[in-house]
């Protein structure tokens, strides 16, 4: 199977394009540039991917020596077919279940789901509060906002976020469970609608793909003959993000 380079936490040091990173080049089976950025942000011992399909993430997880042992959850049959082949082999468990109702309470610590909306993504992590492992990696098919609402009002704090551009942009944002009822201190210093819409640190370090993004959005809003009162005001925050940045 082809590798691709991937980052794995260590000293800093400075990437081609002159960022200081946490992160320093390690080769992993290969995945694309959204499922990298993902496993990028994992490393435990036992790790769940919920909605894995083809087990592609854990797969690259287990060969890259990132987790011991990984647990795919499918609710329906044909992926969970797609994984067990996947991941025949390997030290890994398929279950076929509805979300984290196949998992047990302190069975894994750390979770991801990648490619769902984000209403059903924290519908599964609402179901089962008690399941859901101390680190959790999310991203979101659309409406990031929604996932970290879900993260302020349950004391997971954001470890890193990431803007990935694979056919488009994707949103990958990883929390870990706080020991108190703190407010996040990533929302320290940015204000909090803008934050909850686009990501506090990715405002902070003033993301190269977030500038991206806002500048697409502007274009797009101001084409339009007509905005609703809501987009209009999605508008004022990105151009306001646009002079600020």
């Amino acid at each position: 199977m082809p590798s691709r380079l991937c980052l794995r936490p260590s000293a800093k040091f400075v990437t081609t394009d002159g960022v200081e990173s946490d992160l320093v080049p390690i080769w992993m089976p290969y995945v694309d540039a959204r499922l990298s950025a993902i496993a990028n942000q994992i490393r435990s011992a036992t790790h769940v991917d919920v909605g894995s399909d083809d087990a592609r993430l854990l797969v690259s997880l287990l060969k890259g020596n990132r987790i011991e042992h990984g647990i795919a959850i499918e609710n329906k049959r044909p992926p969970f077919e797609n994984s067990r082949t996947a991941l025949a082999g390997l030290q890994a468990d398929v279950r076929l279940g509805d979300g984290l109702a196949a998992l047990k309470p302190r069975e894994a610590q750390s979770l991801s789901m990648s490619g769902m909306g984000a209403e059903t993504i924290v519908s599964i992590l609402e179901e089962f509060p008690d399941r859901v492992p101390r680190d959790v990696v999310l991203q979101p098919g659309r409406r990031p906002e929604i996932i970290r609402r879900w993260a302020l009002r349950n004391d997971f704090h954001v470890v890193d976020e990431q803007l990935v551009f694979d056919d488009r942009l994707y949103t990958v944002m990883s929390f870990r469970a706080s020991a108190s009822s703190t407010f996040d201190p990533a929302y320290q210093d940015v204000e909090l609608e803008a934050a909850l819409l686009f990501g506090p640190l990715l405002l902070k370090r003033s993301d190269r793909n977030l500038m991206r993004q806002l500048r697409e959005e502007e274009k797009y809003w101001l084409a339009l003959e007509r905005v609703v009162p809501e987009n209009r005001r999605r508008l004022s925050i990105v151009q306001k993000l646009l002079e600020d940045l």
